[in-house]
């Protein structure tokens, strides 16, 4: 889990992502933003739950990610809150990622949304397969016996 300096820095996170998907690798890419967008983000109320990642004509895209329209901004300075976000990697990474998604079964999934030292925006992308019910059963069961283990630990000692 993240400590308390570390989560001030995220704008949205996809908890659910590491329950529903085996993550095998984990890559950084910048997203190119308007600047309604980026204050937006800011707020902290951006969601990633239900989006992916994909190409494009040759280039790989955040779709169905959610960041609301920025209130204070103008009418005309407005964004669309889904529209497809151009994600930034290098050549070499996202033909690594073209090959990982022309695999039956494998997809793109942002993990989180956040801020790096320097204040770019960036997205944590994971290359993903989906579980089946009963694995999504037996990482409840681990969980479940990982936070009993860890209580009784503490009420021993």
């Amino acid at each position: 889990m993240a400590t308390r300096e570390e989560a001030k820095k995220y704008a949205a996170q996809n908890r659910r992502a590491r329950f529903d998907f085996f993550i095998d690798d984990v890559l950084e890419a910048g997203i190119m933003l308007t600047g309604s967008e980026v204050k937006s983000l800011r707020g902290g109320r951006a969601s990633v739950n239900e989006a992916y990642a994909g190409l494009k004509g040759g280039e790989l895209y955040l779709f169905n990610a959610y960041i609301p329209e920025y209130l204070q901004a103008g009418r005309i300075d407005q964004h669309e809150p889904k529209r497809p976000r151009k994600l930034l990697v290098r050549r070499r990474e996202l033909d690594k990622l073209a090959a990982g998604i022309k695999q039956k079964g494998v997809t793109l999934v942002p993990m989180s949304v956040y801020f790096n030292d320097r204040g770019y925006a960036k997205v944590e992308i994971g290359l993903a397969t989906g579980k089946k019910k009963h694995d999504k059963r037996e990482s409840e069961k681990e969980r479940s016996w990982q936070r009993d283990k860890a209580r009784l630990m503490r009420d021993k000692g």
